[in-house]
């Protein structure tokens, strides 16, 4: 399985996107510190999830799938880089 960043600007003032969190949610494994941002551990391909997600979005708003590498650094809590070290074994 391969991890992959999810990020977006949802612009529609007053909609409801409690869907696009459920459809995140189904993931086999997903991650969620940042406001704007979420990991998932998926078989899927970037395509597959983009699909799979904007149905449940806007044509206003702004969507954002890549693949995670290996090389990454950040400043985020203990928790998340364990969710990392957990999905890569």
């Amino acid at each position: 399985m391969k991890i992959y960043v999810i990020t977006y600007d949802l612009n529609r003032e007053g909609q409801n996107y409690a869907q696009l969190y459920e459809e995140l949610k189904k993931s086999p494994q997903w991650w969620h510190y940042l406001d704007s941002t979420w990991m998932i551990h998926t078989n899927e391909n970037a395509n597959d999830i983009y699909t799979r997600l904007a149905k449940h979005i806007d044509k206003n708003d702004h969507i954002l799938v890549i693949e995670v590498g290996v090389d990454r650094q950040g400043w985020l809590p203990e928790k998340a880089w364990e969710w990392f070290r957990e999905v890569q074994h």
